[in-house]
């Protein structure tokens, strides 16, 4: 099979196709490329093409950048419009404030206007207007974009803590800003919307989570409040890091991971965690709680935090520390 066979399996345009290769296009565009739309349906069911933000399509080939992020943008955005929230996230350049899945395909975009200009009323945007400073706003290739500080302020304003957490874990690991300026700002949304989950969850902001399963996985540690818990503890063998740790209390030695469906659902990949766990059981002395999704976002999320209670206790026994009160 050539780089640009036209198989399903392949991730190039077939060399014959008129649509652009390295940058976004509209639809319309692409309609007028195309023989039929039915092409273009087809193109993205082989997987030839993606939709970054509705109405825009982009060739898997071309890869993904905030550059191509902000270019995709400004085809359906206006100048004075300010991408906002989850898609401001993933235009300064981290994926984990989406929804599942939206990186493949966004939903409608977060576009305001600052307060007084009117809303943003268009068939593919979800906005209106937004009581915006000029320090609130900053500009990835000419798109105009909340501030990585502004953002986690935003996302932190929502109704559930697991989408709250995961938002601000996910912009904090960007670097933009500081613990200090985080909780600093958080005053300023007094008496608005959803401002006490903005107050529960900025303390707990921590931006070494890899993932929004990870972030809520925390929150879920910390629910339990039974020991504190580190994102990505390293373990080293000989000076030499050997495996890294989602969650994990040192002095208990005990881990708390999750198995995410992307990572570890083949066979080669569950026995090649059931290696690393075993090795790090005998040899190191590390106890382990594995999580799958249905544990973490399932019903009875309440047997989940029984199963972290009775190993965090197990773990003080066998270390012979006594249980907390």
């Amino acid at each position: 099979m050539t780089l640009l066979s036209a198989t399903p399996t392949a991730p190039f345009l077939p060399p014959d196709s008129p649509l652009p290769r390295d940058r976004p296009f509209t639809r319309r565009e692409a309609l007028d490329l195309l023989p039929t739309a039915r092409d273009l349906t087809r193109l993205c069911e082989r997987g030839l093409l993606r939709r970054p933000v509705k109405g825009v399509y982009l060739a898997t080939e071309a890869g993904d950048s905030p550059a191509l992020r902000a270019e995709a943008i400004a085809l359906v955005a206006s100048p004075d419009n300010v991408v906002c929230d989850q898609h401001a996230a993933w235009l300064l350049g981290t994926t984990g404030a989406l929804a599942p899945g939206e990186h493949l395909a966004l939903r409608p975009l977060s576009l305001f206007r600052p307060s007084g200009r009117g809303r943003v009323r268009t068939g593919i945007v979800d906005g209106g207007e937004r009581n915006l400073r000029a320090d609130d706003v900053t500009t990835v290739h000419g798109v105009r974009v909340t501030t990585p500080l502004r953002t986690a302020h935003d996302l932190g304003r929502v109704r559930h803590p697991d989408r709250a957490i995961a938002g601000m874990d996910a912009v904090a690991r960007l670097g933009a800003f500081t613990t200090e300026e985080l909780l600093g700002g958080v005053e300023r949304y007094a008496r608005m919307r959803w401002v006490t989950t903005l107050r529960e969850i900025a303390p707990l902001v921590d931006g070494r989570a890899e993932s929004p399963a990870e972030s809520v996985l925390r929150l879920r540690c910390l629910q339990v409040g039974e020991a504190p818990f580190e994102p990505q503890v390293k373990v080293y063998e000989d000076g030499v890091e050997i495996a890294r740790l989602d969650l994990a209390n040192r002095e208990l030695k005990l881990a708390v991971e999750y198995d995410g469906e992307e990572w570890h659902s083949d066979p080669d990949q569950r026995e090649h965690d059931r290696r690393r766990r075993e090795y790090l059981s005998r040899v190191h002395g590390w106890t382990f709680v594995v999580v799958v999704r249905d544990d973490l976002f399932g019903p009875d999320q309440v047997l989940l935090e029984a199963r972290i209670r009775t190993a965090v206790v197990d773990a003080r026994r066998r270390i012979g520390v006594r249980p907390v009160r």
